[in-house]
């Protein structure tokens, strides 16, 4: 029997037990009141307030200009229309990675502030003390590790990440790592499809991958480039499951010419 079926509020055990008995994880992400309350209703299991809003709601290049204020901003009003699905929120570049009490900090603010259920945070070995320091005030912390956007500088290019061996084997490792410490799933993203399988099987929590093939736990993609609201941005992991960008466009351009054609308001849309 499905265990999704049966969930009347989805927490991380149950992303374990989803784990455990083959069924797949479903996420998206998601930055608003409406669209998380859309996203929470059509059955989602888990919704990632990313740091992706920065491009997307805000319009810059990378994920770093994005602050903790604006992401517990965020939190708070997907928290508010969500019922059943997970909560999770990013904790944006530069509030974890200074020291871990900074990170707790960070944490605790976005737990007490926003209402969610749990932080990601990007990074392995680099990072151990302060997803230590947050996981020991209970707070649930998934990890993202392959490749971790906050490091774009670092990295220079947006491709798939551990194709070598040498950063391969330093991913398993983080993987295990993360498990250890108590993270209670792991996003892989952008890694080749074998390495994700093998970094799935290796460990009890889930792995949910976003261009890390089929053989993971569960998926995840940004809630605009799989509707289509977003043009410019077409990987090949993405599969774009509606043309809202077309469909937005049309209904804009029918309510200008229905105002200059002086059809709209109507007699009836009129008091």
């Amino acid at each position: 029997m499905s265990v999704q079926k049966n969930i009347k509020v989805v927490t991380t055990h149950q992303l374990q037990e989803m784990k455990s008995n083959g069924e797949k994880i479903t996420m998206l992400t998601a930055y608003d009141y409406s669209m998380a309350k859309i996203i929470d209703q059509s059955g989602i299991d888990a919704i990632l307030v990313g740091d992706s809003a920065s491009n997307v709601m805000a319009g810059n290049e990378t994920t770093l200009p994005i602050t903790l204020d604006h992401m517990i901003w965020h939190a708070t009003s997907v928290v508010k229309a969500v019922k059943r699905a997970l909560v999770i929120v990013d904790v944006p570049f530069g509030s974890y990675q200074g020291s871990s009490s900074e990170a707790l900090r960070s944490c605790i603010r976005i737990m007490k502030e926003s209402g969610a259920h749990a932080v990601k945070m990007e990074g392995g070995v680099e990072i151990k003390e302060s997803i230590q320091r947050v996981l020991s005030a209970g707070i649930p912390v998934m990890g993202h590790l392959g490749l971790t956007p906050q490091s774009i500088y670092k990295f220079g290019t947006y491709t798939v990440r551990a194709k070598e061996e040498a950063e391969a084997r330093k991913l398993l490792e983080d993987v295990k790592l993360l498990e250890e410490l108590g993270c209670f799933g792991v996003v892989l993203e952008k890694i080749p499809s074998k390495l994700a399988k093998q970094a799935a099987e290796s460990v009890s929590i889930p792995m949910i991958g976003i261009g890390a093939g089929p053989e993971v736990d569960g998926q995840v993609l940004v809630v605009h480039d799989m509707l289509g609201i977003t043009q410019d941005f077409k990987p090949r992991f993405l599969r774009q499951y509606a043309d809202l960008n077309q469909v937005i466009t049309d209904a804009v351009k029918n309510y200008v010419s229905d105002i200059k054609s002086k059809d709209f308001p109507n007699e009836k849309e009129s008091y």
